[in-house]
Protein backbone atom coordinates (compact mmCIF):
# COMPACT_ATOMS: atom_id res chain seq x y z
CA UNK A 1 0.00 0.00 0.00
CA UNK A 2 1.72 3.05 -1.20
CA UNK A 3 -0.24 6.01 0.55
CA UNK A 4 0.84 9.22 2.18
CA UNK A 5 -0.34 8.34 5.87
CA UNK A 6 0.45 7.58 8.92
CA UNK A 7 -1.96 4.40 10.25
CA UNK A 8 -5.45 4.23 9.00
CA UNK A 9 -6.97 4.66 11.90
CA UNK A 10 -5.92 8.60 12.09
CA UNK A 11 -6.12 9.55 8.66
CA UNK A 12 -9.29 11.50 8.85
CA UNK A 13 -7.92 12.95 12.27
CA UNK A 14 -4.89 14.20 10.36
CA UNK A 15 -6.64 15.26 7.55
CA UNK A 16 -8.32 17.53 9.60
CA UNK A 17 -5.66 19.08 11.48
CA UNK A 18 -4.17 19.76 8.46
CA UNK A 19 -6.99 21.54 6.73
CA UNK A 20 -7.16 24.07 10.07
CA UNK A 21 -3.79 24.74 9.25
CA UNK A 22 -4.10 25.78 6.02
CA UNK A 23 -7.90 27.93 6.26
CA UNK A 24 -7.56 29.55 9.27
CA UNK A 25 -11.03 31.15 7.98
CA UNK A 26 -12.37 27.73 9.09
CA UNK A 27 -13.10 26.78 13.21
CA UNK A 28 -12.12 22.42 12.81
CA UNK A 29 -13.03 20.86 15.61
CA UNK A 30 -10.93 17.40 14.82
CA UNK A 31 -11.87 15.93 18.36
CA UNK A 32 -15.54 16.06 17.33
CA UNK A 33 -15.19 16.13 13.67
CA UNK A 34 -17.05 19.21 13.20
CA UNK A 35 -15.75 22.04 10.20
CA UNK A 36 -17.34 25.16 10.84
CA UNK A 37 -17.51 28.91 8.99
CA UNK A 38 -15.29 30.85 11.44
CA UNK A 39 -18.19 34.03 11.43
CA UNK A 40 -20.91 31.81 11.93
CA UNK A 41 -23.62 31.66 13.18
CA UNK A 42 -24.54 34.81 11.20
CA UNK A 43 -27.32 36.79 12.07
CA UNK A 44 -30.20 36.85 9.65
CA UNK A 45 -28.60 33.82 8.00
CA UNK A 46 -29.60 30.56 7.82
CA UNK A 47 -27.51 27.87 8.22
CA UNK A 48 -26.34 24.92 5.53
CA UNK A 49 -25.09 21.59 7.06
CA UNK A 50 -23.81 18.82 5.30
CA UNK A 51 -21.85 15.82 5.80
CA UNK A 52 -20.62 11.92 4.71
CA UNK A 53 -18.18 10.06 4.65
CA UNK A 54 -14.54 10.67 3.84
CA UNK A 55 -12.75 10.05 0.58
CA UNK A 56 -14.65 12.18 -1.56
CA UNK A 57 -12.88 15.87 -0.77
CA UNK A 58 -12.98 18.62 -1.36
CA UNK A 59 -17.08 17.24 -0.72
CA UNK A 60 -17.95 18.24 2.17
CA UNK A 61 -15.36 20.28 4.25
CA UNK A 62 -13.76 22.01 1.24
CA UNK A 63 -17.23 23.87 0.39
CA UNK A 64 -17.71 25.59 3.84
CA UNK A 65 -17.24 29.10 3.57
CA UNK A 66 -19.10 32.28 2.23
CA UNK A 67 -21.68 31.46 -0.18
CA UNK A 68 -21.88 27.51 0.39
CA UNK A 69 -22.01 25.90 3.47
CA UNK A 70 -22.12 26.80 6.95
CA UNK A 71 -20.93 23.68 8.53
CA UNK A 72 -19.81 19.88 7.22
CA UNK A 73 -19.43 16.99 9.11
CA UNK A 74 -17.04 14.40 8.09
CA UNK A 75 -17.54 10.30 8.70
CA UNK A 76 -14.80 7.96 8.48
CA UNK A 77 -13.48 6.79 5.11
CA UNK A 78 -16.82 5.93 3.07
CA UNK A 79 -18.91 5.81 6.31
CA UNK A 80 -21.85 8.39 7.92
CA UNK A 81 -21.43 10.73 10.17
CA UNK A 82 -22.74 9.96 13.77
CA UNK A 83 -26.01 12.10 14.49
CA UNK A 84 -24.06 13.84 17.48
CA UNK A 85 -21.64 14.99 14.86
CA UNK A 86 -25.00 17.07 12.62
CA UNK A 87 -26.60 18.04 15.49
CA UNK A 88 -23.51 19.86 17.35
CA UNK A 89 -22.99 21.63 13.48
CA UNK A 90 -26.70 22.59 13.37
CA UNK A 91 -26.52 24.11 17.03
CA UNK A 92 -22.97 25.87 16.39
CA UNK A 93 -24.40 27.52 13.16
CA UNK A 94 -28.12 28.31 14.09
CA UNK A 95 -28.71 32.17 14.39
CA UNK A 96 -31.97 31.41 14.67
CA UNK A 97 -33.31 31.67 11.16
CA UNK A 98 -33.08 27.73 10.99
CA UNK A 99 -30.74 25.21 9.81
CA UNK A 100 -31.43 23.37 6.04
CA UNK A 101 -29.91 19.46 6.00
CA UNK A 102 -28.65 18.57 2.69
CA UNK A 103 -28.14 15.05 2.64
CA UNK A 104 -26.71 12.50 -0.10
CA UNK A 105 -28.96 9.51 -0.40
CA UNK A 106 -27.37 7.01 1.07
CA UNK A 107 -28.77 4.90 3.66
CA UNK A 108 -26.54 5.60 6.65
CA UNK A 109 -26.61 9.67 5.40
CA UNK A 110 -30.29 9.45 5.53
CA UNK A 111 -30.49 7.49 8.78
CA UNK A 112 -28.28 9.32 10.96
CA UNK A 113 -29.68 12.85 9.63
CA UNK A 114 -32.96 12.16 10.40
CA UNK A 115 -31.41 11.13 13.93
CA UNK A 116 -29.67 14.82 13.89
CA UNK A 117 -32.53 16.51 13.27
CA UNK A 118 -34.33 15.29 16.22
CA UNK A 119 -31.38 16.19 18.37
CA UNK A 120 -31.28 19.58 17.01
CA UNK A 121 -34.83 20.48 17.35
CA UNK A 122 -34.54 19.24 20.96
CA UNK A 123 -32.08 22.15 21.27
CA UNK A 124 -34.55 24.64 19.59
CA UNK A 125 -33.05 24.46 16.41
CA UNK A 126 -35.55 24.42 13.49
CA UNK A 127 -34.87 22.15 10.58
CA UNK A 128 -35.18 21.06 7.02
CA UNK A 129 -33.78 18.39 4.87
CA UNK A 130 -33.15 18.52 0.96
CA UNK A 131 -32.20 14.72 0.16
CA UNK A 132 -29.85 14.58 -3.32
CA UNK A 133 -30.55 11.57 -5.43
CA UNK A 134 -29.59 12.76 -8.89
CA UNK A 135 -27.63 9.24 -10.14
CA UNK A 136 -29.22 7.91 -13.00
CA UNK A 137 -26.89 4.82 -13.27
CA UNK A 138 -28.90 2.60 -10.94
CA UNK A 139 -32.66 2.52 -8.66
CA UNK A 140 -30.49 0.62 -5.87
CA UNK A 141 -27.23 -0.29 -4.79
CA UNK A 142 -25.46 -1.75 -1.83
CA UNK A 143 -25.58 1.91 -0.38
CA UNK A 144 -29.17 3.26 -1.38
CA UNK A 145 -33.28 2.60 -1.28
CA UNK A 146 -33.46 4.96 -4.89
CA UNK A 147 -31.20 6.82 -6.74
CA UNK A 148 -27.54 7.50 -5.23
CA UNK A 149 -26.44 11.28 -4.31
CA UNK A 150 -23.38 12.09 -6.63
CA UNK A 151 -22.54 15.32 -7.94
CA UNK A 152 -25.64 17.27 -7.68
CA UNK A 153 -24.80 17.93 -4.05
CA UNK A 154 -22.25 20.51 -5.42
CA UNK A 155 -25.00 22.41 -7.06
CA UNK A 156 -27.10 22.09 -4.30
CA UNK A 157 -24.93 23.36 -1.84
CA UNK A 158 -23.76 26.38 -4.35
CA UNK A 159 -27.17 27.49 -5.10
CA UNK A 160 -28.86 27.19 -1.92
CA UNK A 161 -25.95 28.59 -0.14
CA UNK A 162 -26.03 31.74 -2.39
CA UNK A 163 -29.91 31.81 -1.44
CA UNK A 164 -28.93 31.94 2.06
CA UNK A 165 -26.31 34.20 1.99
CA UNK A 166 -29.14 36.75 0.62
CA UNK A 167 -30.65 36.53 3.62
CA UNK A 168 -33.67 34.21 2.02
CA UNK A 169 -36.04 32.24 4.82
CA UNK A 170 -35.44 28.53 5.19
CA UNK A 171 -38.45 27.71 3.83
CA UNK A 172 -37.05 29.25 0.54
CA UNK A 173 -33.63 28.24 0.84
CA UNK A 174 -35.05 24.43 1.42
CA UNK A 175 -37.47 25.16 -2.09
CA UNK A 176 -34.27 26.28 -4.05
CA UNK A 177 -32.62 22.90 -2.86
CA UNK A 178 -35.26 20.75 -4.17
CA UNK A 179 -35.41 22.53 -7.33
CA UNK A 180 -31.44 21.93 -7.99
CA UNK A 181 -31.78 18.38 -7.10
CA UNK A 182 -34.67 17.74 -9.33
CA UNK A 183 -33.19 19.51 -12.15
CA UNK A 184 -30.07 17.49 -12.05
CA UNK A 185 -28.94 14.22 -13.09
CA UNK A 186 -25.19 12.39 -13.27
CA UNK A 187 -24.17 9.22 -14.07
CA UNK A 188 -19.95 8.03 -13.78
CA UNK A 189 -17.76 5.85 -14.94
CA UNK A 190 -14.65 3.84 -12.93
CA UNK A 191 -11.23 3.21 -14.83
CA UNK A 192 -10.25 2.13 -11.66
CA UNK A 193 -11.01 0.87 -8.36
CA UNK A 194 -10.46 2.95 -5.23
CA UNK A 195 -8.51 2.05 -2.28
CA UNK A 196 -9.10 2.46 1.34
CA UNK A 197 -6.43 3.35 3.85
CA UNK A 198 -8.21 0.57 6.14
CA UNK A 199 -8.49 -2.09 3.23
CA UNK A 200 -5.23 -1.11 1.29
CA UNK A 201 -6.38 -3.20 -1.62
CA UNK A 202 -8.97 -2.16 -4.05
CA UNK A 203 -12.32 -2.34 -3.29
CA UNK A 204 -14.12 -4.16 -6.03
CA UNK A 205 -11.67 -5.50 -9.19
CA UNK A 206 -11.69 -3.99 -12.35
CA UNK A 207 -9.36 -6.18 -14.82
CA UNK A 208 -6.78 -3.78 -17.12
CA UNK A 209 -8.59 -2.97 -20.18
CA UNK A 210 -12.42 -2.62 -18.55
CA UNK A 211 -14.16 0.24 -17.40
CA UNK A 212 -17.33 0.14 -15.34
CA UNK A 213 -20.18 2.62 -16.38
CA UNK A 214 -22.67 3.88 -13.97
CA UNK A 215 -20.37 3.50 -10.79
CA UNK A 216 -21.12 5.38 -7.11
CA UNK A 217 -18.64 7.19 -5.29
CA UNK A 218 -17.93 4.28 -3.02
CA UNK A 219 -17.31 2.13 -5.48
CA UNK A 220 -21.06 0.34 -5.70
CA UNK A 221 -22.24 -1.70 -8.65
CA UNK A 222 -22.65 -0.04 -12.17
CA UNK A 223 -25.04 -0.51 -15.18
CA UNK A 224 -22.45 -3.36 -16.88
CA UNK A 225 -18.61 -3.62 -17.45
CA UNK A 226 -17.21 -3.07 -20.80
CA UNK A 227 -13.88 -3.19 -22.63
CA UNK A 228 -11.86 0.52 -22.89
CA UNK A 229 -13.20 2.86 -24.39
CA UNK A 230 -12.62 6.36 -26.04
CA UNK A 231 -13.21 9.53 -24.83
CA UNK A 232 -15.55 9.95 -27.25
CA UNK A 233 -17.70 6.71 -26.03
CA UNK A 234 -17.76 7.50 -22.83
CA UNK A 235 -19.29 10.44 -23.69
CA UNK A 236 -21.79 9.72 -25.95
CA UNK A 237 -23.01 6.95 -23.12
CA UNK A 238 -22.52 9.02 -19.89
CA UNK A 239 -24.07 12.69 -21.38
CA UNK A 240 -26.88 10.25 -23.55
CA UNK A 241 -27.64 8.86 -20.58
CA UNK A 242 -28.16 11.50 -18.30
CA UNK A 243 -29.89 13.32 -21.08
CA UNK A 244 -32.40 10.61 -21.62
CA UNK A 245 -33.72 10.99 -17.80
CA UNK A 246 -33.33 14.54 -17.30
CA UNK A 247 -34.67 16.06 -20.84
CA UNK A 248 -34.06 19.44 -20.49
CA UNK A 249 -35.63 22.18 -22.37
CA UNK A 250 -33.54 24.81 -21.56
CA UNK A 251 -29.44 25.65 -20.95
CA UNK A 252 -27.80 23.56 -18.54
CA UNK A 253 -24.66 23.72 -15.96
CA UNK A 254 -22.26 20.75 -16.81
CA UNK A 255 -19.84 19.78 -13.88
CA UNK A 256 -17.18 17.28 -15.69
CA UNK A 257 -15.83 15.79 -12.28
CA UNK A 258 -12.80 13.44 -11.84
CA UNK A 259 -12.90 10.81 -9.32
CA UNK A 260 -9.48 11.94 -7.85
CA UNK A 261 -6.99 10.27 -10.00
CA UNK A 262 -8.00 11.26 -13.77
CA UNK A 263 -5.64 14.21 -14.44
CA UNK A 264 -6.72 17.49 -15.63
CA UNK A 265 -5.43 16.45 -19.28
CA UNK A 266 -7.91 13.96 -19.59
CA UNK A 267 -11.14 16.12 -18.03
CA UNK A 268 -10.58 18.59 -20.66
CA UNK A 269 -10.26 16.72 -22.88
CA UNK A 270 -13.23 14.58 -21.96
CA UNK A 271 -14.90 17.73 -21.28
CA UNK A 272 -14.52 19.08 -25.33
CA UNK A 273 -16.44 15.64 -25.77
CA UNK A 274 -19.48 16.47 -23.61
CA UNK A 275 -19.80 19.66 -25.33
CA UNK A 276 -20.00 18.00 -28.38
CA UNK A 277 -22.43 15.68 -27.41
CA UNK A 278 -24.58 18.39 -26.05
CA UNK A 279 -24.56 20.87 -29.24
CA UNK A 280 -25.46 17.93 -31.10
CA UNK A 281 -28.41 17.30 -28.81
CA UNK A 282 -29.48 20.87 -28.98
CA UNK A 283 -28.56 21.78 -25.34
CA UNK A 284 -27.37 25.03 -24.28
CA UNK A 285 -24.10 25.21 -21.75
CA UNK A 286 -25.06 27.94 -19.23
CA UNK A 287 -21.45 27.37 -16.79
CA UNK A 288 -18.95 24.70 -17.19
CA UNK A 289 -16.97 23.35 -14.00
CA UNK A 290 -14.07 20.94 -14.37
CA UNK A 291 -11.63 19.05 -11.74
CA UNK A 292 -12.15 16.96 -8.94
CA UNK A 293 -15.01 18.51 -7.22
CA UNK A 294 -16.65 14.84 -5.48
CA UNK A 295 -14.37 12.13 -5.75
CA UNK A 296 -13.74 8.83 -4.55
CA UNK A 297 -9.90 8.60 -3.23
CA UNK A 298 -7.85 7.52 -5.72
CA UNK A 299 -10.60 6.43 -8.12
CA UNK A 300 -9.12 6.77 -12.04
CA UNK A 301 -12.64 8.07 -13.99
CA UNK A 302 -15.23 10.62 -14.10
CA UNK A 303 -18.97 11.84 -13.80
CA UNK A 304 -20.97 14.18 -15.73
CA UNK A 305 -24.16 16.32 -13.89
CA UNK A 306 -26.07 18.27 -15.56
CA UNK A 307 -28.27 20.91 -13.79
CA UNK A 308 -31.36 22.92 -16.25
CA UNK A 309 -31.45 26.58 -14.71
CA UNK A 310 -33.60 29.21 -15.22
CA UNK A 311 -32.21 32.81 -14.84
CA UNK A 312 -32.85 32.77 -11.05
CA UNK A 313 -30.83 29.63 -10.26
CA UNK A 314 -27.82 31.02 -13.02
CA UNK A 315 -28.03 33.77 -10.82
CA UNK A 316 -27.10 31.84 -7.54
CA UNK A 317 -24.50 29.77 -9.31
CA UNK A 318 -22.88 32.82 -10.52
CA UNK A 319 -22.99 34.59 -6.91
CA UNK A 320 -19.56 34.94 -4.78
CA UNK A 321 -18.46 32.04 -3.01
CA UNK A 322 -15.17 31.50 -0.91
CA UNK A 323 -14.39 28.15 0.17
CA UNK A 324 -11.46 25.84 0.15
CA UNK A 325 -12.91 23.92 -2.83
CA UNK A 326 -15.07 26.56 -5.26
CA UNK A 327 -14.04 30.06 -5.09
CA UNK A 328 -14.56 32.88 -7.05
CA UNK A 329 -16.25 36.72 -7.07
CA UNK A 330 -15.52 39.57 -4.85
Amino acid sequence: MRMLINVPETVVADALRGMAAAHPELSVDVENRVIVRRDAPVAGKVGLVSGGGSGHEPLHGGFVGLGMLSAACPGEVFTSPVPDQMARAAVAVDSGEGVLFIIKNYTGDVLNFDMAAELAEDEGVRVAKVLVNDDVAVTDSLYTAGRRGTGATLFVEKIAGAAAEEGAPLERVEAIGRQVNESSRSFGVALSASTTPAKGSPTFDLPSGELELGIGIHGEPGRERRPMMTSREIADFTVNAVLEDLAPTGPVLALVNGMGATPLLELYGFNAEVHRVLAERGVPVARTLVGNYVTSLDMAGCSVTLCQVDEDLLRLWDAPVQTPGLRWGR
